[in-house]
């Protein structure tokens, strides 16, 4: 989702952006709320005015759910902890924070601060409907926002890791357990149940013949049955990559070339038959820069054997790079957010090693089974 994020704007220097989904589901609620809500609700309206109360209405719904987000975030910022982004996109949104809250406190506070936002947002809506009764359109849009903001606030508040209720339930086990590990565990557990009854749900809706909902809310326990399995094994990968460098896990075979060899030498000689995927390019005795798959297919393949792989390569000073005493973890995500995977190990501009994607999950699993 991230490489696909349509960024916006920035608030408390936070990035904030929209995934393409988002359109989909901005249409979709629009197009609902005009055809379907308020048709219902208020036959006298024109066409005119089902669609432009629905468009702002879906306007207000989105920025209540940047809200809910941004009372995330700014807590976490509170709490020192660096926020990295924050995505809407087709199942509301979602804070990119930087790492695991310090303690069961910080961790209760941050995830409690969604869900109580949006219940206040809740509040005010339903103090405007009632003061503008009167008023059809504002009364419409209010209406569907208070409601809208309590249904978003009980739903996140259901105990289901990741959500915002599964995450408060990890902190209160936290707080009594003292092993965030042990506490993920058990609210990965319940995460796993409230996702599959709602598969079962779904499923339960498709045989009664609603096949919308059925769809839908069967769609939204795959979607948290894969948020629970992918937040357990971060959780287990930061335990078990604690404490562990880049040197460890690196690879110090780099394979070198020159910088005067053509692209498809390069293919022939090194990718093909040694199967390498990156190739750390010398002019001489100094490391040029790297070249990768990526690099290699930016160029038309009838023109590889006429391309000099300086052409193409990305320079040492621009390479994203690591040192041998970086933590593994935070060199995962240095390749996060940079994009790549992988990267040269320097120490005094010299080349110690590459590290990979791939070399860091190896060595995870290497940790798993001893540990096992």
């Amino acid at each position: 989702m991230k490489n696909n994020t349509i960024n916006l704007f920035r608030v408390y220097g936070i990035p904030i952006g929209v995934d393409p989904s988002w359109f989909l589901v901005f249409a979709l609620i629009t197009w609902v709320l005009a055809v379907n809500y308020f048709p219902v609700e208020f036959k006298q309206w024109s066409r005119l005015q089902y669609w432009s109360v629905a468009l702002m209405t879906s306007v207000l719904f989105f920025a209540s759910v940047l809200l809910h987000e941004l009372a995330h975030s700014i807590v976490a910022l509170r709490y020192k902890l660096p926020v990295k982004n924050i995505t809407l996109y087709i199942f509301g949104g979602i804070s990119q924070i930087a790492s695991e809250p310090a303690n069961a406190k910080s961790e209760f506070v941050i995830a409690f601060a969604g869900p109580l936002t949006s219940l206040v947002l809740a509040a005010i809506f339903y103090l405007l409907e009632v003061v503008f009764r009167g008023v059809a359109p504002v009364f419409a849009m209010t209406k569907y926002l208070a409601l809208i903001n309590a249904s978003l606030a009980v739903f996140n508040l259901i105990p289901g890791f990741p959500l915002d209720g599964g995450r408060v339930f990890r902190s209160l086990v936290w707080g009594i357990t003292r092993n965030l590990r042990r506490a993920t565990e058990i609210a990965g557990l319940l995460g796993h149940g409230i996702a599959f009854l709602f598969i079962l749900l779904g499923v339960w809706q498709l045989f009664q013949g609603d096949w919308v909902n059925g769809l839908w809310i069967a769609f939204i326990g795959w979607f948290l049955e894969n948020a629970v399995v992918g937040q357990v094994q971060h959780q287990r990968m930061h335990d078990l990559l604690a404490g562990h460098t880049v040197e460890q896990a690196m690879s110090r075979s780099c394979v070198m070339a020159s910088t005067a060899l053509t692209l498809q030498e390069l293919v022939d000689q090194y990718i093909l038959d040694k199967g390498e995927r990156c190739l750390i390019l010398m002019k001489g005795d100094e490391v040029a820069g790297l070249l990768t798959l990526h690099n290699i297919r930016q160029v038309p393949r009838d023109r590889w054997s006429s391309t000099p792989a300086a052409e193409v390569m990305t320079p040492i000073t621009q390479v994203q790079r690591t040192s041998p005493e970086v933590g593994l973890e935070q060199a995962l995500e240095q390749m996060g957010s940079d994009g790549v995977n992988q990267m040269p190990v320097m120490k005094n501009d010299r080349i110690e090693g590459m590290l990979t994607r791939e070399d860091i999950i190896n060595y995870f699993h290497i940790l798993r089974n001893l540990e096992k």
